[in-house]
């Protein structure tokens, strides 16, 4: 008899996982996600992907303002699964709710752990400089991925890879495991592995004003918040008094050759200017100088940095970033 799956998960990572479930032929007896939430200028509610993926293959949907109402754990009470399966819910859930599944409650999560525990893991993995990434499956506990692990499955980083890029390779790389997980789970084939908490490093939730560059900070590190916060929150500085987002670029020439172009004007500050070629605008770091070739000024178009320096009339000695 296949396997009754209670479904925990809200984004659009989520969604294969869902997908393999089903399709593996396993009995989803309910699907738990976030209530729905404005989201836009126009502020209209929006159902979550995973409701509408649920909706659209006739299960259940249970949206619970708190995750500790009696009339809901109640409810998936009686629905009786196996496991619960949780990816990207959003909330931490008690032992009141773990400890319904009769098998076990497993979460599918977007790093090697222990490393990236918390809610950016993909983020995190990339802003850290990160080569290599994966998903990992564990058992529940109360704590914030904590649990004793399952099965993972690692990845390579790619130099350019966006957060966005590696978000939709490791949520089809999570269906799969998951599928394995419960399979070996089935089987009794898998021993859960204690997490070695003094590797634990954490990713906590991203918030819109992580996204400010700090050109103090070296080149490498500058790109790899560029790509880390990719597609959200965006990166941005600041330019004659005006946001200016930074879409993409890479670490470029040292400092002592940045120098060198322009013949002899000494750069002192980060975030200074130092050229502005056909293809990119380098601005000093705190090490080395980072290549702007993509960007957005306030209230335009995205745009190359061709197209800005062209408009804009860029020129080295001028500044980046907020003052003050």
């Amino acid at each position: 008899m296949a396997p009754k799956i209670l479904f925990m998960g809200t984004p659009e990572f989520a969604v294969p996982t869902l997908e393999a479930v089903l399709k593996a032929g396993y009995e989803v007896v309910a699907v738990v996600t976030q209530p729905d939430r404005p989201k836009g200028r126009g502020r209209s509610v929006v159902e979550t992907p995973v409701k509408v993926m649920a909706l659209a293959h006739g299960i259940e949907v249970l949206q619970p303002a708190k995750i500790r109402e009696t009339v809901f754990i109640d409810h998936i009470t009686e629905l009786a699964p196996d496991y619960s399966v949780v990816i990207a819910y959003g909330r931490i859930l008690p032992a009141s709710v773990l400890d319904i599944a009769k098998k076990g409650s497993i979460n599918v999560h977007a790093s090697l752990l222990p490393r990236h525990r918390g809610a950016a893991p993909i983020n995190y993995a990339i802003t850290s400089g990160d080569t290599v990434t994966g998903v990992t499956t564990m058992l529940m506990d109360e704590g914030m991925d904590t649990g004793a692990m399952l099965l993972n499955k690692k990845t390579e980083i790619g130099p350019t890879e966006t957060a966005g890029e590696l978000f939709k390779r490791l949520s089809l790389l999570g269906a799969e495991l998951l599928i394995k997980t419960v399979e070996a789970m089935e089987a009794g084939t898998i021993e859960p592995e204690a997490q070695n908490e003094a590797l634990a490093t954490y990713a906590p939730m991203l918030k819109k004003h992580d996204g400010e560059i700090e050109w103090h900070k070296s080149a490498t590190e500058i790109a790899n918040i560029v790509r880390g916060f990719s597609p959200w929150p965006g990166t941005y500085t600041e330019y004659k008094g005006k946001f200016l987002k930074i879409h993409s670029g890479r670490a470029g020439v040292n400092a002592t050759e940045a120098d060198a172009v322009l013949k002899g004007f000494k750069v002192s500050e980060p975030g200074t200017i130092v050229f502005a070629s056909s293809e990119s605008i380098g601005v000093k770091c705190g090490i080395g100088v980072y290549e702007v070739t993509e960007l957005q000024p306030q209230d335009k178009r995205r745009m190359a940095a061709s197209d800005f320096i062209a408009g804009y009339r860029v020129a080295p000695g001028e500044r980046l970033g907020f003052v003050g």
